[in-house]
């Protein structure tokens, strides 16, 4: 077991994961947040059953339920035709099952369930290598551009993956389940959200690189100009966007390095990961409750979930080119899911049951 006190750099999800996690624990935990308060905005994103077992171990699985809409299907698309190309059924998957929600909502759990269990959370506090105090242990949740992991692992070398991605949200109702509109060259996700809206993730490859971070503010008419040629419904979806944000997508590799010196990396400070397997929010989430518990029982963390990470970071990176196929490709990748559909409607799940069955709580 490490020192019995311990700072966490970052209040994002990982970082309020964690802190809950060791706090419920009974470890003295002092949390730095380096906005003025803890940061509740962000659009929309998808709880699969790997992170909500984590959720409900934390005490949160009725507010989960509460503030959540709980997702029947995927539903691969033709972008051009609006016409469903197949529906992956997730009803088997209903207790915990995959979520829909807001963002802030799941930030503000977390930081309820901190508080509850005695975090001290203290904002307006940006933490460094400089300002980390001399000792206990230091739990590195600060995002993509942690101010830790080039202390363990060096700058590193980003590249720009030829993708960029506007993120919006608009009002209105959909069916409960997951839409991927697949486009040559771009694909948008949409799915609802609790209280009448629908969050849009619409992704386009082009050669003019954005800057990295999803606060960049653009015109909606860029994004519905790239998706001009879509099919009637996708186009009246995004006709919507009174307000988007932009970020280039660029791929950064797995942390070679998650713990040294008493230092310990999580979540995007240790693995970002591009937005095409809904995977980010909830490989954080299992991050947490595995280091809490290495810290206060044993474990080697980084040799638990370094494996299992680039795993699940690999099948994101293959459904980018999946998503965007055109020609004769796309029409065979269309058949095929269409027959996969069809005749082993199963299939789908039963290839991702390492990802979604796991349970890191147990």
């Amino acid at each position: 077991m490490t020192a019995a006190k311990i700072t966490v750099a970052g209040g994002g999800i990982a970082g309020l994961a964690v802190a809950a996690a060791l706090a419920q624990r009974g470890v003295s935990v002092t949390l730095h947040e380096r906005a003025t308060a803890l940061r509740t905005q962000g659009a929309g994103l998808q709880i699969s059953p790997n992170g909500a077992r984590v959720l409900a171990a934390l005490g949160l699985g009725a507010k989960l339920r509460e503030n959540s809409i709980q997702s029947q299907a995927v539903v691969p698309t033709d972008g051009l035709t609006g016409r469903a190309v197949t529906r992956f059924d997730l009803s088997r998957h209903r207790e915990p099952g995959f979520v829909m929600l807001h963002r802030g909502d799941l930030l503000e759990m977390l930081a309820g369930a901190s508080r509850d269990a005695g975090v001290d959370m203290v904002t307006d506090s940006p933490m460094t290598p400089e300002t980390a105090p001399a000792e206990g242990a230091l739990l590195a949740a600060d995002g993509l551009h942690s101010a830790f992991r080039p202390l363990l692992n060096g700058l590193g070398k980003p590249f720009f993956t030829g993708q960029v991605a506007w993120r919006a949200v608009v009002a209105g109702d959909a069916p409960p389940e997951a839409r991927i509109w697949m486009l040559p060259g771009r694909h948008v996700v949409s799915y609802p959200l609790p209280g009448g809206k629908i969050n849009i993730v619409a992704v386009q490859e082009r050669t003019e690189w954005a800057d990295e971070g999803w606060s960049h503010e653009d015109e909606p008419r860029h994004m519905q100009a790239a998706f001009a040629d879509a099919a009637e419904p996708l186009r009246a979806l995004l006709s919507k966007v009174e307000s988007v944000n932009l970020w280039g997508l660029f791929r950064h590799e797995v942390a070679e390095t998650w713990v040294e010196d008493d230092i310990y990396l999580l979540g995007d400070a240790a693995h970002p990961t591009l937005p095409f397997l809904a995977q980010g929010a909830n490989l954080a989430l299992e991050d947490a409750w595995v280091l809490a518990r290495c810290l206060t029982e044993g474990g080697d963390y980084q040799a638990i979930r370094q494996r299992r990470v680039s795993r699940a970071i690999a099948a994101a990176n293959a459904n980018a080119v999946n998503y965007h196929l055109g020609g004769f490709r796309r029409a065979a990748s269309h058949a095929a899911l269409r027959g996969i559909g069809r005749f082993a409607p199963n299939a789908f799940m039963s290839r991702l049951s390492w990802l979604y069955d796991h349970d890191v709580t147990r």
